[in-house]
C-alpha cells in the first residue's frame, strides 16, 4: 500500500506526515512518531504498557535487518481488521499514539 493510503487512514487522528528513514516510511501524527510502513506492511509503536495487547492479538514484532544483524524494535504488525473496522482502527491507533507519547522525551526548556 502507498504511504498516501496511510495518510488518509489516520487523518481523523490529526495532522499526518511521513518521512523516509532507514529503508522504511515513518508515520507521524501531529509530530508524534507512532507507526512505520516496512515490507508493504503497517507496524504500530508499542511499549511495556501496550505490548501485551498486540501479542494477545497475534501481532508479530518488527525485526530490523541491517548488515547481517537482526534487531527487534518496538513496533508490531497492525491487526488486519483496522482496515475495515473503524472501532478497531481507533483502538489500535490510540494504543500506538499513547506508546509514542510515553516515549517522547521531555523538551528542555530554555533558561531565562
Amino acid at each position: 500500500m502507498q504511504v498516501d493510503f496511510y495518510q488518509d487512514l489516520f487523518a481523523p487522528f490529526g495532522n499526518i506526515t511521513t518521512r523516509k528513514m532507514f529503508g522504511v516510511d515513518g508515520i507521524y501524527c501531529d509530530g508524534l512518531f507512532f507507526a512505520i510502513v516496512a515490507e508493504d506492511e503497517l507496524w504500530l509503536k508499542t511499549d511495556d504498557v501496550t505490548r501485551a495487547a498486540f501479542e494477545a492479538a497475534g501481532a508479530e514484532q518488527y525485526i530490523y535487518e541491517m548488515k547481517k544483524k537482526s534487531t527487534p524494535i518496538p513496533y508490531y504488525r497492525a491487526p488486519e481488521d483496522i482496515f475495515d473496522d473503524e472501532e478497531s482502527l481507533r483502538f489500535w491507533t490510540q494504543q500506538a499514539l499513547d506508546a509514542a507519547l510515553r516515549a517522547r522525551k521531555p523538551s528542555k526548556k530554555k533558561k531565562q
